[in-house]
């Protein structure tokens, strides 16, 4: 069986925030390893969603849902990058 077109629909809107976000956080931006460990901090705080085409979700979300999203989004990276920065430094220092 093939499950390789089966994904999270969170992913490319949460690479896409980290992106935009990471020059506001400099400590982090230019470390590749540190924005992944922000997506993968900001994805487990969002309720997983899973589709295998992206025609399925504009078919069965309405305006207020996505509009509902992509402020979940940007909390959840903007909790992400503050909480990826305070270990860096919290590691930083010992």
């Amino acid at each position: 069986m093939d499950f390789s077109s089966v994904h999270n629909v969170h992913e490319e809107a949460v690479y896409e925030a980290v992106t935009a976000m990471a020059p506001q956080y400099p400590a982090l931006a230019d470390n590749a390893d540190l924005l992944a460990d922000v997506a993968c901090v900001a994805l487990n705080r969002m309720q997983p969603r899973y589709i295998r085409h992206a025609a399925d979700l504009a078919f069965f979300t309405t305006a207020k849902e996505r509009e509902a999203t992509a402020r979940d989004i940007h909390e959840s990276v903007d909790f992400a990058f503050g909480y990826v920065q305070a270990r860096h430094a919290m590691a930083a220092r010992r």
